[in-house]
């Protein structure tokens, strides 16, 4: 029998084939071993930035003020779908499984928006998503509601909260974005994300009426209750929080869904 020669190029590659079958059994292994705690670590995360958004958790904290966990804190929330168009719950969809940000991409499960309506820059709306909803006997105490849209760079993604009365603004938060750090990147600064408190959406006409400028107009003027301070050198950035802001409580985002909660009598105050 023929000495095998370790040193030919055949053996060479048969060492190669067989070290990388090897790593990506490995790899793909721990992939789906690890898949489960990153899909908890997905939902997590998804409940802390939802929780903040609503003046719940404190940013740098994973428990309330009265040492209430991320669950404990989330289980407080219904979580139901919502047709954009009717203003109507869907029953239907699993909201544990339902994926808003995917179904816009399939031109099935969403519209194409003409450049008039599509204000954030969005492309395609999703036809149904999901909203977050705190209540108590009196009515609804807080409302979060996905939104997102185009900054400089890219598209930003967050929660928007409501109070009770589904006028004001309880919280603004983004999980993901690719806006310039000192810049853009503001959107993460917790004076900055303050400064949403408080803010009115909508004029006597019920129209989004959010705008952020440079210099609020003063505290007597009617105006400064819609007013947000822009982001310093960042007016592409500031721009596109606004058009965000505006689109998703108008009639082409949830604004069907808060006026037939209004009409409903669930609003409080």
């Amino acid at each position: 029998m023929a000495n095998l020669n370790k040193d030919s190029l055949a053996n060479t590659f048969l060492i190669a084939i067989l070290l990388c079958l090897v790593c990506s059994i490995v790899v793909s292994s721990m992939s789906v071993a690890l898949k489960p705690i990153q899909q908890l670590n997905k939902e997590l995360d998804q409940k802390k930035n939802i929780l903040r958004a609503a003046g719940m958790l404190p940013a740098d904290r994973d428990v309330s003020a009265d040492g209430r966990s991320i669950e404990e804190l989330f289980a407080e929330f219904t979580v139901r779908a919502v047709d954009l168009q009717t203003g109507e719950y869907v029953d239907e969809i699993d909201v544990v499984t339902y994926d808003p940000i995917r179904a816009a991409k399939d031109s099935a499960t969403s519209i194409a928006l003409s450049p008039d309506e599509d204000i954030a820059t969005l492309r395609r709306r999703e036809n149904v998503s999901l909203v977050y909803l705190k209540a108590t006997a009196s009515g609804i105490e807080k409302v979060v509601m996905p939104v997102r849209g185009y900054g400089l760079w890219g598209t930003l993604y967050g929660y928007l909260a409501l109070d009770g009365d589904l006028i004001t603004i309880a919280g603004l938060g983004f999980y993901q974005h690719k806006e310039t750090p000192g810049l853009g990147g503001e959107v993460d600064n917790s004076k900055w994300k303050a400064s949403w408190q408080g803010v009115r959406l909508f004029n006597d006409m019920g129209q989004p009426q959010v705008k952020l400028v440079k210099q609020r107009s003063a505290s007597s003027n009617p105006a400064a209750s819609y007013e947000v301070d822009a982001l310093s050198g960042a007016t592409f950035t500031t721009k596109g929080v606004e058009n965000m802001v505006n689109y998703w409580t108008g009639d082409d985002g949830f604004g069907a869904y808060l006026k037939r909660l209004r009409s409903n009598g669930l609003a409080q105050g």
